[in-house]
């Protein structure tokens, strides 16, 4: 009698396992293995720019491809990149230079970046500054080992990335005086990336002077109303087709002229 019950513990065991088991392969089927009828709207629009432009990129993520789009490939424009860094690494302006014959000007405030922009980037003219609203004056540059790419005069923004490793003084100047200094009367392209200080490097730029055609600019959630009401201001709009399916960045072109008047 002892070992009869023994048994049927045992098949009831077996019974609730294998009851177990089915349940957990029906969920894996119909959450997992189910195709996803229901894509995100940043990921459904991104296969566009994928299947036509990737699928690589130089850039850090898919910038790239915007820009690429925008202009639809057009030969031989003219950029500038502020806070340009590696000559070709997480770069927005090397497949521009590269495959489709544009030059431009690089300013970088990372001297050791220097060397191969004249070794590779023979289109590109590197300027070693920190882009402000003042020229003539010094920045602090504060860089992490950690996050190689990542240099800000905000400290509290690369403590994110890891211990401070280095302060660095480097020269300022505003975007309009080297600019000028270079002759530059247009630009058809304006990339800005410099963690955080895109509203000051924007206050010393004369953007109705040199009017460029399309502005790539990382605008994090800090600074982001600061840039969108600059850019307003200037009677330039948010180029809608990017928004979805970039996140931290955003693109600006001139508004269209109202002929209704």
């Amino acid at each position: 009698m002892q070992k009869r019950r023994i048994s049927v513990r045992l098949e009831v065991w077996e019974i609730v396992l294998l009851t177990f088991v089915v349940a957990v392969g029906m969920w894996v089927t119909w959450h997992v293995a189910r195709p996803n009828t229901n894509p995100v709207q940043s990921a459904r629009e991104m296969d566009y720019f994928r299947e036509r432009y990737g699928p690589t990129h130089y850039s850090e993520r898919e910038e790239e491809w915007m820009i690429r789009d925008y202009f639809q490939d057009r030969r031989g424009g003219f950029f500038v990149d502020v806070g340009a860094n590696h000559y070709r690494s997480n770069s927005k302006t090397y497949y521009l230079e590269s495959e489709l014959g544009w030059s431009g000007l690089a300013i970088e405030p990372q001297r050791e970046f220097a060397a191969e922009y004249a070794k590779y980037r023979h289109r590109t003219k590197f300027f070693p500054f920190f882009v402000d609203d003042v020229s003539n004056a010094t920045a602090k540059l504060y860089m992490t080992k950690r996050a190689s790419m990542v240099a800000s005069s905000d400290k509290e923004f690369v403590r994110q990335f890891g211990e401070l490793d280095e302060v660095r003084d480097v020269p300022t100047i505003t975007l309009t005086d080297l600019l000028d200094s270079e002759g530059v009367q247009h630009i058809d392209f304006l990339s800005m990336d410099i963690e955080l200080h895109e509203p000051q490097a924007l206050k010393g730029f004369d953007i109705e002077r040199f009017k460029p055609a399309l502005v790539c600019i990382e605008a994090l959630q800090p600074v982001r109303q600061q840039i969108l009401d600059y850019f307003s201001r200037h009677h330039y709009t948010v180029v809608g087709g990017y928004i979805w399916v970039d996140l931290e960045n955003l693109y600006f072109a001139p508004l269209a002229p109202d002929t209704t008047k």
